[in-house]
């Protein structure tokens, strides 16, 4: 039985939701999915850099630049993800 895709996006929402918290020192409950990463304390683009290179660790993923510099909230960034598993 294969998981659903809404629960296959919900995973990876998690999962960057945790990345994110992590990389940026922030509770991961201070996070909803329409947070701006731009936006969250402590957020500079060298940590921005190592969120992105956690994510296509996690995932085994190589993101495009365009993909991920066109985006700024967790569940952008989790679509993202979601579409690059998908290719």
């Amino acid at each position: 039985m294969t998981a659903s895709p809404d629960l296959i996006t919900a995973q990876i929402t998690d999962s960057v939701r945790a990345i994110v918290a992590d990389v940026l020192s922030v509770p991961a409950d201070e996070l909803s999915t329409d947070t701006d990463l731009r936006e969250v304390e402590g957020a500079d683009s060298i940590k921005v850099l190592r969120l992105i290179a956690r994510i296509e660790r996690e995932y085994d993923v190589e993101l495009e630049d365009e993909d991920v510099f066109g985006v700024s909230t967790i569940a952008e960034v989790a679509d993202v993800v979601r579409k690059a598993l998908d290719q």
